[in-house]
């Protein structure tokens, strides 16, 4: 039976120079008789077979008519131009005069080749094996004897253009399979190509790990760094190389057996020492600690650790740094910069002191020849105690300087003090330099001595003078700052707190980088030999640090220089009662040297003074001028012999005039502590020339004690006398005139 089709009808060409054979062929193939024909064939076929006819649908042709080959070539050539293909052609043998039916299949078949044909002839002038000679073999042709029957060519129509259908889906399958494959094969080819790459990549990186793992392996085995790779749990060692052997003190074989970890690390600031532990999630970085070996013997290491796993098992990376050898360099050249600056600072006290002696030593011989007139005598003599009391300024710089001058701090408004200050420090400048001052209206207290303030504002003028020798506007400014960790961490000597400064800036010449780290060293100047000490500076920097400030330094060569000190604010306020810091509660008594109203005993008959002093000279011009004075002396040149005094004289002394520091079995602290011990109302006069920090415990501690320092002029040894017998005690008001009336002159030479 037929079935039906969606798809277009099959296109037949029929191929005849005689118009009746397409007419027969139009009529069979495209309806008329060919209706009946086919119904004959459906009925003949259920007859046959025994099914039940059923109402099939006619399947019609395109039949297009060609009467030579020439044109029959032409409508093929169009027809697959158009994607629109013959599929079956009927071709007369005989079509006079052009091309026979044979050539014309020659030529259809060269335009296309999957054409089906049907030779059709009436005659026998070929035979099967001429059309296969000519043609070849092929299995897309068929002869069909004329006269023929309707059946036969419908039965040729129908079967010929199915060929051709499934010919050309075949085509298209096997095309779409070729495709499949093909782009199959070329993902195969890619995937493979891919996995070539993969291969040697994996080859490389392969080489690349074992070529890694040789590297680490040697950079672990020959670093100078000791490292070791320790597991966590429980801890002990995996691997060391040999420097970290070397530095255990142990063999290798005895580090990879023990367990737990043997080695300990010990704090390296903690006393006694007591073992760090390490932290086993944490990195640790360049921690200072100590190694205690096997043998008792301990390495200082910057130990540093850090974790990883490894095989799923956490692990710790050690790295210990021996510094043993770098330590102990570090502290040769610390003891080197020591006595270099000894060096220095012995150099220098004594050029300044060999030119105070020398003047001292001079006047002294001329005023010994006896041959000078009045005159000139009292000048000399004023100028032996001039150079003496540079000679005692001298030594005060020199301790504050090294931070041992005694400072009486106390609530302080500083704006009011520089106030004060400004005007009469200025007018040691010349007349070629101002001084500006500014100060907003109020200002937080600082606990300061204000004579330690004064003698820091007057070495930053002095040295703001020098600094533009031609004249100059020199600016003091001062302000309150709160700083955070972060602002102190830009200066080493800084603090986070509260400070009130005060700034002195100059237009000078500036510091060049190359002086500026030494401007605070001692007997540093750039004024030349003989303009400067170079303790100006330095005693600025003493002062400022013993009240736990800083000075900061800002300067540009050429275009001037900014000093700018930090103070911290007091606790307690101006106007509230002053209790002075454990430091100095009970502060020494430093003796003014202004000379009140003496108290003038009658002659013989004063209070009863031991006094105990090493050196003769000053033992003996010391009593002199006691009992000038009209005091009773009794003296001896240690401890042993005072005491022996005390047991002989038949009197109870009524003050300890004793030297601190003394050869014996006793120095003078002891001496007046076994003499109060048989006398409580003993008053004590200590005298140093030393800082007073020699005798600070007993100051704070003894009753009726007073310090004198060296050198002292007879009107401060009168005035620590005369305020000892009243009973005064607790700190004393210092002025600007410590050791004697002098002038400004001689005052800015400090």
């Amino acid at each position: 039976m037929t079935t039906p089709s969606s798809s277009p009808a099959p296109r037949i060409l029929v191929v005849d120079d005689n118009p009746a054979i397409h007419a027969d062929f139009r009529k069979i193939l495209c309806g008329g008789s060919a209706a009946g024909a086919t119904a004959e064939l459906d009925a003949a076929e259920a007859a046959l077979f025994g099914e039940p006819e059923q109402t099939t649908l006619k399947t019609t042709f395109r039949v297009d008519s060609a009467h030579q080959g020439q044109e029959a070539l032409e409508m093929v050539r169009r027809a697959v131009a158009e994607g629109d293909p013959y599929q079956l052609a009927f071709v007369d043998v005989r079509m006079p005069p052009g091309w026979d039916g044979v050539e014309t299949l020659e030529r259809l078949w060269q335009v296309a080749p999957d054409l089906q044909a049907v030779i059709c002839t009436a005659h026998s002038d070929y035979a099967w094996d001429d059309f296969v000679r000519r043609l070849g073999q092929t299995d897309s042709l068929l002869i069909l004897k004329k006269p023929f029957e309707t059946i036969e060519v419908l039965q040729l129509a129908h079967a010929l253009t199915r060929k051709w259908e499934l010919a050309r889906q075949a085509r298209l399958c096997i095309a779409d399979l070729d495709r499949l494959v093909q782009q199959r094969t070329a993902e195969l080819v890619a995937a493979n190509a891919e996995l070539q790459k993969e291969i040697a990549q994996r080859l490389k990186t392969e080489v690349a790990l074992r070529e890694s793992q040789a590297r680490f392996s040697r950079a672990f085995e020959f670093s100078p760094v000791p490292l070791a790779l320790l597991r966590v749990n429980p801890l002990r060692c995996l691997d060391a190389n040999p420097a970290f052997v070397e530095l255990s003190g142990w063999t290798r074989a005895d580090l990879l057996a023990a367990e737990p970890f043997p080695l300990q690390w010990l704090s390296q600031d903690q006393s006694p020492a007591t073992p760090i532990v390490l932290d086993l999630q944490k990195p640790l970085r360049q921690h200072n600690c100590r190694l205690r070996r096997p043998d008792g013997q301990e390495r200082h290491v910057l130990l540093s650790t850090q974790p990883f796993v490894l095989d799923q098992e956490t692990c710790l990376l050690v790295a210990a740094e021996d510094i043993t050898t770098q330590i102990r360099l570090e502290e040769q050249l610390r003891q080197t910069q020591k006595l270099e600056a000894v060096g220095q600072l012995t150099a220098g006290i004594a050029h300044e002191f060999n030119n105070i002696l020398t003047v001292i030593i001079g006047n002294v011989s001329l005023l010994q020849s006896g041959d000078v007139n009045p005159g000139l005598q009292n000048a000399l003599l004023e100028r032996t105690i001039e150079y003496a009391q540079r000679a005692a300024r001298l030594t005060q710089q020199l301790l504050a300087f090294s931070r041992r001058q005694w400072l009486q701090p106390r609530p302080t408004d500083l704006a009011q003090t520089l106030q004060r200050l400004v005007p009469a420090l200025a007018g040691q400048l010349g007349d070629r330099h101002a001084v500006r001052f500014q100060s907003p209206a109020t200002l937080p207290p600082i606990l300061a001595d204000p004579n330690g303030i004064e003698q820091v504002l007057l070495q930053l003028l002095l040295n703001a003078r020098d600094a533009a020798p031609d004249g100059d506007t020199i600016e003091i400014t001062t302000g309150h700052v709160q700083l955070d960790e972060t602002a102190a961490a830009k200066n080493p000597e800084a603090r986070p707190g509260s400070f009130v400064w005060f700034e002195v800036t100059d237009h000078g010449c500036g510091i060049s980088p190359d002086v500026l780290p030494r401007i605070f060293d001692p007997f540093f100047t750039t004024k030349g030999l003989g303009r400067a000490t170079g303790l100006g500076l330095s005693t600025a920097h003493g002062i400022v640090k013993q009240h736990e400030g800083w000075i900061e330094v800002r300067t540009e060569p050429g275009r001037g220089s900014s000093f700018r000190v930090y103070l911290p604010v007091a606790t307690t306020s101006i106007n509230e009662p002053t209790v002075a810091p454990a430091a100095t509660v009970a502060a020494p008594t430093t003796v003014s040297q202004t000379a009140p109203a003496p108290i003038t005993p009658p002659q013989g008959q004063g209070p009863l003074i031991l006094f105990v002093e090493d050196e003769l000279p000053v033992r003996d011009l010391t009593a002199e001028l006691l009992k000038r004075r009209g005091f009773r002396v009794l003296k001896a040149r240690d401890a042993d012999e005072a005491m022996q005094v005390w047991e002989s004289c038949g009197a109870v002394p009524d003050i300890l005039l004793t030297d601190v520091i003394m050869p014996g079995t006793m120095n003078g602290h002891d001496l007046a502590l076994t003499l109060q011990c048989l006398n409580p109302d003993l008053k004590v006069i200590y005298t140093s020339g030393y800082s007073p920090d020699v005798v600070r415990d007993a100051l704070e501690k003894q009753p009726n004690t007073l310090f004198l320092p060296k050198p002292y002029h007879p009107r401060a040894l009168f005035d620590a006398i005369e305020r000892c017998l009243r009973g005064e005690t607790g700190p004393a008001c210092q002025t600007r005139q410590d050791l004697a009336e002098t002038t400004p002159q001689t005052r800015a030479c400090a």
